[in-house]
């Protein structure tokens, strides 16, 4: 059973930073694409970033570009998201997702590219992390 559990979310102030993390399991093979979404309060859901896990490049959206990085700790076999210089305008639940479309034509760009996370289409999320950014 695939299980994505979030982990790191907390209430800061604006210019501090949280480390979010999502624990993935249950997945038969190792290669797919993972992102970070966020959704506040009666606002459309965002993705925030995304990478395909046996690839190196990264898609960050343009509301946190320059702010946050996503990454791999292989070490403990988890999806990171660094958010820096956090703003107010930054809180939200964030979740992760993740999707095993077989490798194929365009599958790991569809990802990396951003592609994927604007169409939101990933067929398995976590229950969120909530993250809450004081002026």
């Amino acid at each position: 059973q695939v299980q994505l559990v979030e982990s790191g979310g907390g209430s800061v102030q604006a210019g501090g930073s949280l480390r979010l993390s999502c624990a993935a399991s249950g997945f038969t093979y190792s290669s797919r694409c993972m992102g970070w979404f966020r959704q506040a309060p009666g606002k459309e859901r965002e993705g925030v970033a995304a990478m395909y896990t046996s690839n190196v490049n990264t898609y960050v959206a343009d509301s946190v570009k320059g702010r946050f990085t996503i990454y791999q700790d292989y070490a403990k076999n988890r999806l990171i998201l660094q958010m820096n210089s956090l703003k107010p305008e930054d809180t939200a639940m964030y979740y992760c997702a993740a999707d095993v479309t077989p490798v194929g034509s365009g599958v790991v760009r569809d990802c990396y590219s951003g592609s994927r996370s604007k169409r939101g289409d990933f067929a398995y999320w976590g229950q969120g992390t909530q993250v809450t950014v004081s002026s």
